[in-house]
């Protein structure tokens, strides 16, 4: 029996802030957990040179942060449910603050990949809490949407932002502060949401399901390292195969598990909600076209074009600026209009539309007429896009489970990124391998290439939004509306 404990706030937190306040201080926690994704990338070389590592190891200090960060986030939304959003809220950005000092203090490539798991877990608790947070401020209509609209743009511009922060920081006072950065920024943060956001007022205690999550992540985790091992030994080693293997079954347990434990993590019963099915397929084909470009393009600038890193960020900004503008301002208004399916249409077009462009790019490509073009396509498709999702995702979804629905769209997404960069990158280096002579040529060649299997994940999530998620808009408007008369 799950027992409900009521509990009233304190006098001294119940001056709480504006809601434009706590929803500037969930888009800030959403912001650097996502920034953090992609900080670390330009910092790669300098940190080689320091710690004295071999090339092989650099990858793990960019996807031990993505493994630990997707595999928990479902346990991260499912706790959040359990003993309080705004409890790990807290506790998920302390964590990540003390991962980030640990970070940058590293003198060993094991206590630098120990530091980023720790920003994982971290970042896996918090991230669906701030989203459950923010829903639970904002009413659903119209300011719950605005919201989600600043929210979505928010870590839909953290990647660009980070390459660009990643660039100045390692130029100037060193790759060390790529993390220390975290610390101050956090530090406040977690001061101003303890002071002023309202504990939860209802928090229903109940037994964790272990071995879900220990399935689930393991899973989850094995897969995305099968995808990441298959850009080096290829699809058909047994390296990749006997990961595949072993997170398939891993995921088939884990639905054994939940479907025997009394307290499961992810009660099977979230599957029958189609609209969060519907979010969650259409996400992970968002990210995977959205994560491998911008993967592929920062290649292409850096090696191809002989951009800076500096400049390749700033390059970027065409993307970034472009979303936000769409996220905050527009997609509401077309949101309204058009409801989330037909937003998400539009929105996929757009971003396909800018991949074909970029497929096309010459070997000597100048930036305003052969990659800004493409670049503002992507940045309107993902900034309406994001919003899409998670309106989609949260129509209907009862406030008790809202940690749990955020961590399911969250794990989507990362899972999503992970496997479309796996999947564009192998690709890429395949077709730029059988080209004879090598070399920029190459390198453009399978630039183009990967450019089309983005292209493709976006051209599936335009299929999936008309054959799915406008099926589940219309179920849940009939749904509605036949509970409304039988209330009448």
């Amino acid at each position: 029996m799950v027992d409900e404990i009521l509990l009233p706030p304190p006098v001294s937190e119940r001056r709480t802030l504006h809601p434009g306040a706590i929803l500037a201080l969930m888009c800030g926690a959403q912001f650097i957990i996502t920034l953090d994704i992609a900080i670390v990338n330009v910092a790669l070389p300098a940190i080689q040179i320091d710690l004295g590592l071999a090339p092989g190891d650099l990858q793990w200090v960019v996807i031990t942060y993505v493994l630990l960060l997707g595999g928990l986030l479902l346990l991260g939304g499912r706790a959040g449910d359990l003993l309080g959003r705004r409890r790990m809220l807290l506790a998920g950005l302390s964590l990540f603050a003390v991962a980030s000092l640990t970070a940058g203090i590293s003198a060993s490539f094991a206590q630098l990949v120990a530091s980023r798991a720790m920003q994982g877990v971290g970042a896996a608790l918090a991230a669906p809490a701030a989203l459950a947070v923010l829903v639970a401020t904002f009413s659903e209509g119209t300011a719950r949407t605005k919201a989600l609209g600043v929210f979505g743009a928010a870590g839909g511009s953290a990647a660009s932002v980070g390459v660009v922060v990643s660039g100045a920081l390692t130029a100037g006072p060193g790759w060390q502060w790529v993390f220390f950065i975290n610390v101050p920024i956090v530090a406040a943060m977690v001061a101003l949401i303890a002071k002023y956001v309202p504990t939860d007022r209802g928090i229903h205690r109940g037994p964790f399901d272990a071995a879900g999550a220990v399935t689930v992540t393991a899973g989850l985790a094995a897969v995305v390292y099968a995808i990441n091992k298959s850009v080096e030994h290829g699809w058909t080693s047994a390296v990749t195969l006997g990961f595949l293997a072993a997170g398939v079954v891993l995921l088939a347990a884990f639905v054994v598990v939940e479907h025997r434990t009394a307290e499961p993590l992810v009660p099977l019963s979230m599957f029958r909600r189609p609209t969060l099915n519907a979010a969650n397929l259409v996400a992970a084909l968002v990210y995977a076209a959205f994560f491998a470009t911008i993967f592929q393009a920062s290649l292409l600038m850096q090696q191809v074009l002989g951009y800076s890193a500096l400049r390749t960020g700033v390059a970027y900004l065409a993307i970034a600026a472009t979303a936000v503008v769409v996220a905050a301002g527009i997609a509401p208004i077309i949101l309204s209009r058009l409801g989330a399916g037909w937003s998400l249409v539009v929105a996929q077009a757009s971003s396909a539309a800018g991949l074909l462009w970029l497929a096309r790019v010459p070997v000597h490509a100048a930036y305003w007429p052969d990659l800004f073009p493409g670049f503002l396509a992507v940045g309107a498709g993902v900034g309406l896009s994001l919003v899409s999702i998670q309106v989609a995702a949260f129509v209907g979804i009862p406030e008790e489970v809202s940690g749990l629905a955020g961590g399911m769209v969250e794990t989507a997404r990362e899972i999503g990124g992970a496997l479309g960069t796996a999947v564009v990158a192998a690709v890429a280096i395949a077709v730029a391998r059988g080209v004879s002579g090598g070399g920029a040529v190459a390198l453009t060649e399978g630039f183009r290439r990967g450019s089309l299997v983005a292209a493709g994940f976006s051209l599936a999530a335009v299929l999936a939004a008309v054959t799915v998620v406008r099926r589940a808009e219309r179920s849940t408007r009939r749904a509605a509306a036949l509970a409304a008369e039988v209330r009448a």
